[in-house]
């Protein structure tokens, strides 16, 4: 079957399988749920605009990301309304929100249409751009003395478009100034019928955010998200960076990079938009909070801390807020789901002006993601690799703890300088630094007066081990949270925190996990200090080896059934 001249690869059979075995759900709230029901009038009408927002962001998301991606959609989308074939074709392209990406098992990429191809640097650069000629090019700029456009083509907000033969760096609110138009629209009405001034405000600076071409309103937007705390309503325009595959190759070029240095020149990998749309749980929310009042200890904890300056972690200031989400909408980034969903983050990232300049941190976690899972599943799997001694220790209720600790994580260490040097391996060892920084403070955490007795040590850390290094295939550098599991799974075997016995089942030292953490929380926030690509990528090359382990456990993985595809389902 063809769409607009391209054929699908997968038949309706196939999409069949797909759908049924591969697929799983993770269902957001609806408007029966009772945190909604009991919200003011004003913020139920405000939130119908948010969700029309989140949708534009999401059409913006996907030109971002391909190329081919709107007008496919859109030709499913017509498609599905006489054809069954094209109607579960859609479902497959919504799962990915995209024609092509991988789903964090196959080697390959899934592409929804034969023609489509990967493109490292998205739909952010020309699809016909290699790394060697934007080099050259940007070389050539530079002996031109094109610096200013250089700067901008190396900044996370523009579109970067041929201009002759070189480049020209078109911004985000120039390229999409009319969906920021209507963006901008949708979240004024929503400023309007919104009951809560702080709330309110925010939304107003978040939408001179999306009208002027000026990266310092991004700054101010996110300063003012970053300290919402007591607000019903949640809405984040998320803007990451893992997808731009291009922009960090510059690092590994010396005459580039010392063209950089001379004119002062800060690369940073383009942003591709999401957005979040929920309801502050102040219940759970209260429970989160308990471990914001650490962080000033930890700051002191954290190896090396005497050779670098916090961001926004000090005993005078404090500048983290930390809330958990009953889910409305995620779209965009968060939407495109090749591998994973993002179960919580904290956000600004280290990359953006607003951190850099003095402004707070916002952790959000995301409760509908943390409750979807296969229980009868899980089980299977303890039976096939864990020694029975450990079963009563695997509980699910004790991966927040986990995660609290992963997003705390990402406020503690090297800042933005140091994160940034390491290039294209910028990400893996951050998201590394923030998963062992959350396992190695666990038995501090305890210490400082939380809840946390000898056996509740021993599920958080059976359940992480379990839940997180379990890998279900190979991961691929652009997966930066596997590639850092699978990093903490080889140290752990190597240091005989873990070991498997001759039935092929896991059994774990807990006395020594703490240490053994701190000691590989050392070795990471070494590789950040360096400022080194070549430190970075040897690091990642010792400790990300697909061993013997690994594979055994992703073949256990893949017999009992993986779901590499999930849909999201939501009512509003």
């Amino acid at each position: 079957m063809k769409i607009d001249g391209y054929e699908l690869s997968f038949s309706e059979e196939q999409l069949d399988f797909i759908l049924k075995e591969k697929m799983r759900t993770v269902e957001l709230i609806s408007k029966d749920f009772e945190g909604y029901q009991n919200l003011p009038d004003g913020d139920k009408k405000a939130i119908e605009h948010l969700v029309n927002a989140a949708n534009m962001i999401n059409d913006v998301a996907l030109e971002q990301d391909h190329p081919l991606n709107l007008r496919l959609k859109e030709g499913l989308e017509r498609a599905s309304l006489r054809s069954s074939h094209a109607e579960k074709a859609l479902e497959l392209f919504n799962s990915l929100n995209g024609v092509i990406g991988f789903n964090g098992i196959d080697k390959e990429p899934v592409r929804i249409f034969k023609e489509a191809r990967l493109l490292p640097g998205k739909n952010f650069y020309p699809d016909d751009l290699s790394v060697e000629e934007f080099h050259r090019i940007l070389i050539l700029m530079g002996q031109r003395g094109e610096i200013d456009e250089i700067r901008k083509i190396l900044s996370a907000r523009t579109m970067v478009r041929r201009n002759g033969d070189v480049l020209k760096a078109i911004d985000y609110t120039e390229y999409f100034s009319k969906q920021f138009s209507d963006i901008a629209n949708e979240l004024e009405a929503a400023a309007y019928y919104c009951t809560e001034p702080e709330f309110k405000d925010y939304l107003g600076w978040q939408v001179q955010a999306l009208l002027q071409n000026n990266p310092d309103m991004d700054m101010l937007a996110d300063k003012h998200w970053a300290k919402l705390q007591n607000t019903n309503l949640e809405f984040t325009i998320s803007r990451e960076n893992y997808e731009d595959e291009i922009t960090g190759t510059v690092f590994d070029n010396p005459e580039i990079i010392k063209m950089l240095g001379k004119h002062n020149i800060h690369v940073v990998a383009k942003d591709t938009l999401g957005c979040r749309v929920g309801i502050v749980n102040r219940a759970e929310t209260e429970k989160i909070l308990m471990s914001k009042k650490m962080l000033p200890y930890f700051a002191k904890w954290m190896p090396y801390s005497e050779q670098y300056t916090q961001d926004n972690v000090d005993e005078e200031n404090l500048r983290q807020s930390m809330v958990d989400v009953d889910l409305i909408a995620l779209t965009g980034d968060y939407a495109m789901c090749r591998g994973g969903i993002t179960a919580a983050q904290n956000l600004p990232n280290n990359d953006k002006t607003a951190v850099q300049t003095g402004g707070g941190r916002r952790n959000v976690y995301h409760r509908q993601v943390r409750f979807s899972r296969d229980e009868e599943r899980d089980k299977k799997l303890l039976d096939k690799l864990v020694d029975p001694a450990l079963h009563s220790y695997i509980d699910k209720s004790k991966v927040i703890v986990f995660v609290i600790g992963h997003e705390n994580g990402h406020s503690l260490g090297p800042g933005s300088v140091y994160q940034n040097s390491l290039g294209m391996y910028k990400h893996i060892i951050e998201e590394h630094k923030a998963n062992v920084v959350s396992i190695a403070s666990v038995a501090e955490v305890a210490k400082k007066g939380a809840d946390f007795d000898k056996e509740t040590l021993r599920k958080i850390y059976a359940s992480w081990i379990v839940g997180n290094l379990f890998l279900r295939a190979k991961p691929i550098l652009s997966q930066p949270h596997r590639v850092a599991d699978l990093m903490e799974f080889n140290y752990l075997l190597e240091s005989k925190a873990i070991w498997f016995d001759d039935r092929k089942k896991l059994h774990i030292d807990f006395d020594i996990i703490s240490m053994t953490m701190y000691k590989l929380l050392e070795e990471t926030i070494r590789v950040q200090l360096s400022k080194s690509v070549e430190v970075a990528s040897e690091f990642i090359n010792r400790w990300a080896t697909w061993g013997e382990w690994s594979r055994y456990i992703a073949e256990v993985q893949q017999e009992l059934g993986v779901k590499p595809y999930i849909k999201i389902i939501t009512e509003f």
